[in-house]
């Protein structure tokens, strides 16, 4: 099982891009596809990143190590699925006009904190290889720990946009509040003699 559950969980992870690009197809996005279209990546992205953060977790709760194997695949579908959410947001939103992309980082505060959170993606995605782990040291676990930055600036980026039917993202935010009180809690449970 353990050979297999690799391509497994890739398998699994790319069915709400196919189950997305079937809606695209059939057309069945509703009035506003491009809007529809990037509020699903992005919370597909939050959602594959709150995953990606529950598996350390899982793995010290259960002691077997089959969780944290695929967690950094995980981490980068969330890097995919907020790419995808980035493009769209240029591509159908914008129409690829930059200086309208530079404009909007600028004057929409929610725009902003969704590009941080986007750009601390990319970077954990960019060091994710081993070859990075051994180039930075140290220094690789202190730049992964911006990844409970990057959920919580996904949250509130959700937040903002949603304005008044915000169950959803709190909910999200009560997840990675839990998370975050767990690993305080265990780093504080490691250095207590």
């Amino acid at each position: 099982m353990g050979k297999f559950l690799k391509p497994l969980v890739f398998l699994l992870a790319l069915i709400p891009f196919a189950v997305l690009l079937a809606r695209v197809v059939f057309n069945e996005l509703g009035p506003d596809p491009a809007q529809e279209l990037a509020k699903e990546t992005g919370e597909w992205a939050l959602r594959f990143l709150l995953i990606t953060l529950t598996l350390t977790p899982l793995q010290r709760l259960s002691g077997t190590a089959t969780f944290t194997r695929q967690r950094r695949m995980l981490g980068l579908f969330a890097l995919f699925y907020a790419t995808v959410h980035f493009l769209v947001w240029v591509a159908f939103l914008l129409g690829f006009r930059w200086f309208a992309i530079l404009e909007e980082l600028v004057e929409r505060p929610y725009i902003t904190v969704g590009f941080s959170a986007y750009l601390i993606l990319l970077a954990l995605g960019i060091t994710s290889p081993k070859v990075m782990v051994r180039r930075l040291g140290r220094n690789w676990k202190r730049l992964h720990r911006l990844v409970y930055l990057a959920g919580a600036l996904g949250i509130v980026h959700l937040l903002w946009i949603l304005r008044t039917d915000i169950g959803e993202a709190l909910m999200y935010g009560l997840i990675l509040a839990v998370l975050l009180g767990y690993r305080f809690y265990y780093s504080r449970s490691r250095k207590t003699p």
